[in-house]
């Protein structure tokens, strides 16, 4: 008999047809996120899950479901997934690093010049009739090339985001990072690594890319926005969580800092309110990965990650490796 497994969401055709080639197939077809009891109750006798970032995998939802073998997140973050929990269980955890690092950085860079520029802020002003005339300041933002770009978390898309800044734009790269990158790679990039504070005290435009864990939740608060200069901006593409919002939008209210750009938030799909009436910050749904090839690239690795994991191969992209192992 064939293995059974979950796909909690609608995905693409072609990641049911592969899966369905080896194992029955229990697919979600909407776009819906499953109550905690639905999914409990449709993981019963499933040896593997495929899920997105929505989808919770706790350490009482696996001890529901003894009979689960492995997690496949189509996605990068993993903060929805117990990690430590899967591992005591036996339970082998992959996601889909690589494949987004080129799209999520030129959204990154997108939403840092649409920030800087006002564009967002222009282009309501526009649709909403506003604009009436010239003036010599009139939506004047701030520079992007030859400023310094800061660069929080020196992962792939980091480095992604670095090459753009210096090689495109002309900017001074600095960066803080778990531990330092090798001086060829900062070499490489035209980086320079500096202790957090250093980093939000001169960085022109600051760029959070790194993962989220309980270290990093809310590791830009109010202290960290005080170090920024005035007209400083920051983007954020990584996890809601690392950002206090209500300090944020405070900062962006009394224009402690110049502005922001958000795609990722706190609690999404919900948005703090706060930041919802603010001018100076550009507000877009968690869409850095999002062009059709990258997502159906994400999509297949997972898919490609559950085959491995339940018919005795090594899956490209393991978070635990060491399940495989035991």
């Amino acid at each position: 008999m064939k293995k059974k497994v979950l796909v909690a969401r609608r995905s693409p055709a072609a990641v049911i047809e592969r899966l369905a080639a080896h194992f029955e197939v229990d697919a979600v077809p909407d776009d819906r996120v499953l109550p905690p009891d639905e999914l409990r109750a449709r993981l019963q006798g499933k040896a593997g899950a495929y899920i997105t970032g929505t989808e919770r995998i706790t350490a009482e939802l696996l001890d529901a479901c003894p009979e689960l073998r492995a997690v496949c997140t189509m996605s990068v973050g993993y903060n929805h997934i117990d990690l430590a929990a899967c591992t005591a269980r036996g339970v082998l955890v992959t996601n889909t690093p690589d494949v987004l690092t080129e799209t999520t950085a030129d959204f990154g860079f997108a939403l840092l010049m649409t920030t800087a520029r006002r564009m967002s802020e222009g282009e309501r002003l526009l649709r909403d009739g506003g604009w009436k005339s010239w003036a010599w300041d009139f939506l004047a933002g701030a520079e992007v090339h030859g400023t310094t770009l800061g660069i929080l978390g020196m992962g792939r898309i980091g480095q992604a985001i670095a090459r753009r800044g210096r090689f495109g734009f002309g900017m001074q790269v600095v960066y803080h990072n778990r531990s330092r990158l090798a001086a060829d790679t900062e070499a490489e990039l035209g980086a320079r690594y500096l202790a957090k504070d250093e980093l939000l005290r001169q960085a022109d435009h600051l760029v959070l890319v790194l993962p989220y864990s309980a270290e990093a939740h809310h590791c830009i608060g109010a202290a960290e926005i005080a170090l920024m200069k005035p007209t400083a901006t920051l983007v954020n593409i990584a996890r809601g969580g690392i950002v206090d919002e209500d300090a944020l939008a405070a900062a962006l209210r009394e224009r402690r800092i110049a502005a922001a750009g958000l795609d990722v938030f706190e609690g999404e799909p919900r948005v703090n309110p706060a930041l919802l009436t603010l001018p100076n910050v550009v507000l877009t749904p968690h869409i850095a990965s999002a062009t059709l090839p990258t997502r159906q690239a994400m999509a297949l690795l997972a898919a490609d990650n559950l085959v491995a994991a339940l018919t005795g191969a090594t899956p490209p992209t393991p978070l635990n490796p060491q399940v495989l192992s035991a």
